[in-house]
């Protein structure tokens, strides 16, 4: 028997073998048929889909998913945390030259992100790197207009603007901007970004979801965005891009293919240009 689809469902799709868990935002009745707009639970990708084309996933089968997501991004966490604890202690050794210990102060983020349910993943993730952020849901088509208001209250380092993004099935054409679902709203709100700071050192933009259009995000201003290979990216791969930029030092020389080894599908999912740390070493430590 076939399980009745309603919004809310965690669902996959049968003609794709049910490779992405998907979460049914609505129903809506096209043509003869009723489809499903859908957003991904793990991955940053808008689809539609034909209703009796879904699957209905039991509870087992979305836990046994999220925890092998998990796994993953704690993996990646640990090495995170390691990376910063040699830093630390290269910053200690240094200091024991001088009077007093460095202080750390690492780049400071402004995460505007279209998927309400992401904006928990990626601050809970960012506090356990101990990266200081504000994140902040903007459904991706208000994103242009409220990105101004936003940097002008949080002067950040780093601004990143992500949510859902794909590519319409079987276009040829990648240049085409009317192929993309939202990546003309990330564009436009980059290149609003840029009109209050145009030093991509000064302000470090990442942007994009699965499948956007990298090159006109590069184009616009962006430092880094996806997608090269207008493939999927996973939720939290930006916020791992974020705390490499904002751990690395002003000096520091960071080859773009170790900060894009953050993110889980590497450069065919996010790529960039030569961009500045944005952590700063201070002096005495602070005794209060």
């Amino acid at each position: 028997m076939i399980k009745k689809i309603r919004p809310g469902d965690i669902v996959a799709r049968r003609s794709y073998r049910g490779d992405i868990l998907f979460r049914v935002e609505k129903i809506v009745k096209e043509k003869h048929q009723q489809s499903a707009h859908l957003r991904g639970v793990f991955v940053r990708l808008c689809a539609s889909a034909p209703v009796q084309d879904l699957e209905k996933k039991n509870v087992n089968e979305i836990i046994q998913t999220k925890n092998n997501f998990l796994k993953r991004k704690h993996g990646y966490i640990k090495q995170a945390l390691n990376r910063q604890a040699r830093t630390r202690k290269s910053s200690l050794n240094t200091s024991k030259r001088s009077s007093s210990g460095f202080f750390e102060l690492p780049g400071k983020v402004l995460h505007i992100e279209g998927d309400r349910m992401y904006c928990d993943r990626c601050l809970k993730t960012y506090l356990r790197l101990s990266v200081p952020c504000q994140v902040v849901h903007i459904p991706e088509c208000e994103q242009p207009d409220m990105v101004v208001k936003h940097l002008k209250e949080n002067r950040p380092d780093i601004l990143v603007l992500t949510g859902h993004d794909a590519v319409k099935k079987g276009v040829q054409d990648y240049r085409n901007m009317d192929h993309y679902r939202n990546s003309k709203f990330f564009i436009d709100a980059v290149i609003r970004a840029r009109e209050i700071e145009a030093n991509k050192d000064d302000l470090i933009i990442i942007a994009g979801g699965c499948q956007s259009h990298f090159e006109a995000l590069i184009d616009a201003g962006a430092n880094f965005a996806s997608a090269p290979g207008r493939i999927m990216i996973d939720v939290l791969d930006p916020v791992f891009i974020v705390e490499r930029l904002a751990y690395a030092s002003i000096y520091e020389k960071i080859s773009l293919l170790d900060i894009l080894e953050q993110a889980e599908m590497g450069i065919k999912g996010i790529g960039g240009v030569q961009t500045r740390g944005k952590m700063r070493l201070g002096l005495p430590r602070p005794q209060y």
